[in-house]
């Protein structure tokens, strides 16, 4: 069976504030969204995935994930990110998670990071494969601490727990630990210059390709 993937943005002008020291607040947001369309794109690609579905309030982010075939969704609007981020993170992560059963409610549903730039569709693939033998399954990120993936089978609740230390978070929580050789695409987020650079040794997408040869970045 098919998945439904739940992806989180938040809005443009907010994003991805850690890549201060490579990028400035003028091309921040355009890196954001490239992350974003590539990560879709792939996402979309995926065998093992349906539908793609992507919580945001950004207007220029809803437009263009649109136009990829991505179904928007706008945040939850009980969630109140500027008190708790991670908290508004994963109450809309709930909501997005929410309508997807409601659409589909006897699939599976995982949320993936919007920052996977370099993500490549068998890769994601043999990630959503493993976590399908678990009734909840997570993905630690490239830095050993986060989360890039979380899953839950049919019938079983997501109860995302996103933010600082979310690997043990969701260990503690009772989801099985994905560990996979050879996914790396699925793990290498970009939150910072080193990230950045991480991801485009790897690989990244068209966007992020041409958005990341605009910056100069010490090391490529």
């Amino acid at each position: 069976m098919q998945w439904t993937l739940a992806v989180p943005l938040k809005p443009l002008a907010r994003a991805k504030s850690r890549l201060a020291d490579t990028a400035d607040d003028g091309v921040r947001p355009g890196l954001a969204l490239a992350f974003a369309q590539d990560t879709v794109a792939a996402a979309l690609a995926c065998t093992a995935v349906h539908d793609v579905v992507v919580v945001t309030d950004d207007p220029l982010a809803g437009r263009e994930l649109a136009a990829l075939g991505a179904r928007i969704v706008p945040d939850d609007p009980a969630a109140d990110p500027a008190t708790d981020p991670a908290d508004g993170l994963n109450a809309a992560l709930r909501h997005a998670a929410t309508l997807a059963r409601a659409a589909r409610p006897y699939a599976p549903v995982a949320t993936l990071n919007a920052d996977l730039p370099a993500l490549r569709p068998d890769e994601l693939a043999r990630v959503l494969d493993a976590a399908a033998a678990f009734p909840r399954a997570f993905l630690a990120d490239a830095a050993g601490t986060g989360t890039t993936l979380l899953a839950a089978a049919p019938g079983r609740a997501l109860r995302p727990a996103f933010g600082p230390g979310s690997r043990l978070a969701h260990r503690r929580s009772g989801a099985v630990e994905l560990v996979l050789d050879d996914v790396d695409s699925v793990r290498q987020d970009v939150d910072t210059g080193d990230d950045l650079r991480a991801a485009l040794c790897l690989g990244v997408g068209p966007r992020t390709a041409a958005a990341a040869a605009r910056l100069l970045i010490p090391g490529q």
